[in-house]
């Protein structure tokens, strides 16, 4: 078959879970035998070269998010739009298209330009969100006509894929009247040897973006109760965004300047490194799609507190006591910390076999393959 995937991001030229699942999707792909098309925009100096893909982009834009890390709308038009330039000069060229579900433009982008045409289409749901959701994420008006245009996208979606039971019930509340492809997980298994031995002081790691939505401004004071118990220990928060100085404002306020470390985007080496020795990882996050870097923690043995949230799909990766444990609410991350770090080598240890567990059936080869499947069938019935 010949493949298309259309997503404005392409790893590891922009860095993030969708990145790296759509670029291990397109390698998945071509591994199985067919041709593979990488339909984003510009994001280099230098023409990409990946093995047996051929990447095109459609649109130029460099700067995707505003000053309070909020997609712009111009870009997300101009993507459209080339999407939609493209697949209209080339409907006889693809057997499929795989395209990401947010921003919902995109799909209406690719049904349109290829509206009566035999190709077979799979809108892939990396969240799927609440009216609510949109209208405090983008404003009054232009959060209720993407919640609009979402809804409408869901409808336009002849075949529909996600990655946790928590966006299937999320697509079907929100319109989807078919059976969406549950895909079994997103984990990619690699040959790393975990850390199982403490190491002192324990700290805690947190890794991502400073955007209002991962509520990285927490840890702080977080931290700081956890301290009652465990006095010696320290933290490193990773990443940079728009909430960072409400980050740094906290560190300040609580007088923890010489035990909380913000070095910002680091080096891979570096940061897996920082994973690795860390007690624990903590992702206080109202909303996520999967929550790749739980299981990247727990590969290595680090355990990992996640919050309870109704947008948070993350919870559903952590068996509390075992590789983990999920805190009620931001107010109890401190305890849910304490909890972790003074199970110690137990728990790093029931870590790392949760994952050898999970990792042998939940990986995101097998939902790439699983999509491929229906793509296939589906193309068969044309």
């Amino acid at each position: 078959m010949r493949i298309a995937i259309a997503y404005d991001f392409l790893f590891p030229w922009t860095k993030g879970g969708g990145e790296r699942q759509y670029r291990q999707f397109a390698e998945e792909f071509v591994a199985a035998g067919h041709e593979v098309t990488y339909l984003t925009r510009l994001q280099w100096d230098e023409e990409p070269v990946i093995e047996g893909i051929t990447v095109k982009a459609v649109s130029n834009d460099r700067e995707m998010y505003d000053a309070n890390g909020v997609r712009r709308l111009g870009p997300a038009l101009r993507y459209a739009a080339g999407l939609a330039k493209h697949l209209r000069a080339n409907r006889r060229r693809y057997d499929a298209v795989v395209v990401a579900g947010q921003p919902s433009t995109n799909v209406l982008a690719v049904r349109a330009a290829l509206l009566g045409s035999r190709t077979v289409v799979d809108v892939d749901w990396l969240e799927v969100w609440r009216a609510d959701q949109w209208r405090e994420y983008s404003g009054p008006v232009v959060g209720t006509v993407a919640s609009v245009l979402q809804w409408l996208g869901l409808k336009l979606s002849p075949l529909a894929s996600c990655h946790s039971r928590f966006s299937a019930r999320r697509l079907r509340a929100c319109g989807f009247r078919g059976e969406p492809i549950v895909s079994p997980g997103l984990i990619d298994p690699k040959e790393v040897e975990p850390t199982l031995a403490v190491t002192a002081p324990p700290r805690v790691v947190y890794v991502g973006r400073h955007i209002p939505d991962k509520r990285v401004e927490t840890l702080p004071a977080a931290i700081a109760e956890a301290r009652r118990q465990i006095p010696d220990l320290t933290a490193t928060i990773y990443g940079e965004g728009p909430s960072k100085p409400a980050v740094l404002a906290e560190i300040d306020r609580l007088g923890l300047r010489d035990v909380i470390d913000t070095p910002g985007f680091v080096s891979q080496e570096e940061l897996d490194e920082g994973i690795r020795t860390a007690a624990v990882l903590v992702n206080p996050s109202q909303r996520e799609g999967y929550g790749l870097v739980v299981v990247e923690s727990c590969a290595v043995g680090t355990p990992v507190v996640v919050v309870r949230a109704e947008d948070n799909a993350a919870v559903e990766l952590i068996e509390p006591g075992v590789n983990g444990y999920v805190a009620r609410s931001p107010a109890g991350i401190g305890a849910a910390i304490v909890d972790a770090v003074t199970a110690g080598e137990t728990m790093r240890k029931s870590t790392h076999d949760w994952y050898v567990r999970v990792s042998s059936t939940n990986t995101v080869q097998a939902a790439a393959r699983q999509i491929l499947e229906r793509l296939v069938k589906a193309a068969r019935l044309r």
